[in-house]
């Protein structure tokens, strides 16, 4: 019989040794249940195969070349990725509705002796879970936003704040973006539905009753949206505000931008369309800095005539309420151990309202 779970964390919180997903490359890639093992018992290929010989000439001959398929596939599997496992293993199977792909290869572990078990309703009773999670209900948790003008070291003090015990949402690193116009990082964003997995993830085994800090975003990280419920918090979320010299912010964002400010060509593609919002002379001004090689005065000069003044208009339209201020007269590592400490600090002591 399958198993059934009533909430996301029961799912995540399995007490299985191993989650197996045996659909295909592709459907694995777009999205999983953390922590599972890709074992496809058909691929990418075989899978359209079987797809277009139901749909083009009949139903029978295609359940007969699908089972021919998963049972040669599954026998893979356990000759190779599943060779090592002993009698006393128990993985939890899924595909994407918990029908045939999953249910044969269940069976067949099952044959072996390994106490294999199905997830009812496969992937898309995960799924379900998370948007139900994400999409149809408010966030149970106190949100307290890290807030600041772009280059005050915001991402660097979520992590930082994470070592000191706090419960920390990265967003920008489960989007793989750095949240920003010039924000891409080297390879791709995940799916829309990989990164709301990340993010439901971590929020169902953060505890309740403390605060979790995450830096304060549009509701866009580059291509990836951000949640309803999660963004709705975000919204109403007390903020602290990181302040900084300019000329520590220009140091710092020259260091951690290296790889952008470095792409002429990148940069030049990114700016190009700003002559819509800023004028022509600023711009053309930029593409001067960059073709010189300037990356201080490029930084500088983002930061003065494009951020800054967005910024500035994101927070009057907001309107949020500001915890603290933390002043931090440079973004050096001792700086920002220091400014860490307070941060955390605030984030421990906070009682909601």
């Amino acid at each position: 019989m399958a198993l059934t779970f009533p909430s996301l964390l029961d799912l995540l919180d399995h007490s299985y040794d191993s989650v197996i997903d045996v659909r295909s490359p592709g459907e694995f890639a777009e999205d999983h249940i953390p922590g599972a093992i890709s074992l496809p018992v058909l691929d990418n290929s075989e899978r359209a195969e079987v797809g277009t010989m139901y749909v083009q000439k009949s139903r029978f001959l295609a359940r007969k070349l699908g089972a021919a398929l998963v049972f040669r596939n599954s026998a893979h599997h356990i000759e190779t990725a599943l060779a090592e496992k002993d009698g006393g293993w128990r993985p939890l199977v899924y595909c994407w509705r918990g029908g045939q792909r999953s249910g044969s290869f269940t069976w067949l572990m099952q044959q072996v002796g390994w106490r294999a078990e199905l997830i009812e309703g496969g992937y898309q009773t995960y799924r379900r879970l998370v948007k139900s999670y994400l999409y149809d209900q408010p966030l149970p948790h106190c949100l307290v936003a890290l807030d600041g003008y772009t280059g005050t070291a915001k991402t660097d003090l979520l992590q930082l704040a994470r070592d000191r015990g706090a419960q920390v949402l990265d967003l920008e690193g489960l989007a793989n973006h750095r949240g920003s116009l010039l924000g891409g990082m080297a390879g791709p964003q995940p799916s829309q539905k990989a990164f709301e997995t990340g993010i439901a993830a971590c929020l169902a085994r953060f505890d309740t009753a403390r605060p979790v800090l995450v830096e304060a975003e549009s509701s866009k990280i580059g291509d990836r949206i951000i949640p309803p419920s999660l963004w709705t918090a975000m919204k109403a979320a007390p903020r602290i505000q990181i302040e900084a010299p300019v000329a520590a912010r220009c140091r710092y964002l020259v260091q951690a931008y290296d790889d952008i400010l470095s792409d002429a060509d990148m940069l030049r593609r990114k700016l190009e369309p700003l002559r819509a919002h800023r004028s022509n002379a600023v711009v053309d001004a930029w593409l001067e800095m960059i073709r010189e090689g300037n990356k201080v005065a490029l930084t500088e000069s983002l930061m003065v005539h494009h951020y800054d003044p967005a910024y500035s208009k994101s927070r009057q339209l907001l309107d949020a309420e500001i915890l603290a201020e933390v002043q931090v007269s440079d973004l050096d590592a001792a700086g920002l151990d220091d400014a860490a400490d307070r941060v955390t600090a605030l984030v421990q002591q906070f009682v909601p309202a």
